[in-house]
C-alpha cells in the first residue's frame, strides 16, 4: 500500500473532529484519495510535490494534514507540517486497532483502480521542464481536460495520466490510474504518444 492509500485513513480520522478541513495531497497520488477525503467531509486540494511546498500550502490554508505520494506524511500538530515515519505509523496502528479491523479489509471498502508506480525517465536539466511545456501546449490544443499546477495531469475517461519535471533531478515522472488494466494500458499509451510528439522517447512501464 502506497502512502496516498494510508492517507485515506488518516485522513478520515482527522475530519472526524475537525469535518471541512482542506486536505492536502501532491499531484502523484490516486484519485481515490481526492475523494475519499472529499466523502469524508473535508475539502481534498492537490499541490506540487516537494516537502517545502507542501508545508508552505499547509500554512497557507491551515490544513491539518497533508501528505506525498512518496510516503512523506505531514501532520499539523504538535507542530505545522510534522513529518516523522514513526509517529504516522502510530497514528496508522491506532486506527487499525480501534477498526477491530484488518488493514487489508479495511482497504476493500475503497473503490479498486489500477496504476503504475512511479516511471522515471532520464531527460536533462536544461530540456525537462521543455518537455512539459510542449506537452501542456499539445494536449491544450486537443481540448483535454488537463491540471497544470505541477507537470500535466491529464483526466480521461478511463482514469487520468501525469508528467512533471522533477524538482531535484534530470528526470521526468510518469504515473497513470485506471478503472482497470484495458484502460491502464490506453492511458501508457496516451503518455507515451504526447511525448513521441514532442520529440522524447517513451518510458520503460
Amino acid at each position: 500500500m502506497w502512502a496516498d492509500h494510508l492517507m485515506i485513513l488518516l485522513a478520515r480520522e482527522v475530519l472526524a473532529t475537525k469535518p471541512g478541513m482542506t486536505i492536502i495531497a501532491d499531484v502523484k497520488c490516486s484519485q481515490v484519495l481526492f475523494d475519499e477525503i472529499a466523502r469524508a467531509g473535508g475539502h481534498p486540494l492537490m499541490w506540487r510535490t516537494g516537502h517545502s511546498l507542501i508545508k508552505s500550502k499547509m500554512a497557507e490554508t491551515g490544513a491539518p494534514l497533508a501528505g506525498e505520494m512518496s510516503g512523506h506524511i505531514f501532520f499539523g500538530e504538535p507542530y505545522l507540517g510534522y513529518d516523522d515515519a514513526l509517529y504516522a505509523a502510530i497514528r496508522l496502528v491506532a486506527i487499525v486497532g480501534r477498526s477491530g479491523q484488518a488493514l487489508s479489509k479495511m482497504r476493500q471498502s475503497w473503490p479498486v483502480v489500477v496504476n503504475t508506480p512511479e516511471i522515471r525517465l532520464a531527460v536533462s536539466d536544461t530540456r525537462k521542464f521543455a518537455v512539459i511545456e510542449e506537452v501542456r501546449d499539445l494536449v491544450r490544443r486537443e481540448g483535454a481536460n488537463v491540471n497544470e499546477i505541477d507537470g500535466v495531469r491529464v483526466l480521461t475517461a478511463d482514469g487520468w495520466w501525469l508528467l512533471r519535471a522533477s524538482n531535484t533531478q534530470a528526470v521526468l515522472i510518469a504515473r497513470c490510474e485506471a478503472r482497470d488494466s484495458a484502460g491502464l494500458e490506453r492511458l501508457k499509451q496516451s503518455v507515451n504518444r504526447v511525448l513521441e510528439e514532442v520529440g522524447q522517447a517513451s518510458p520503460v512501464w
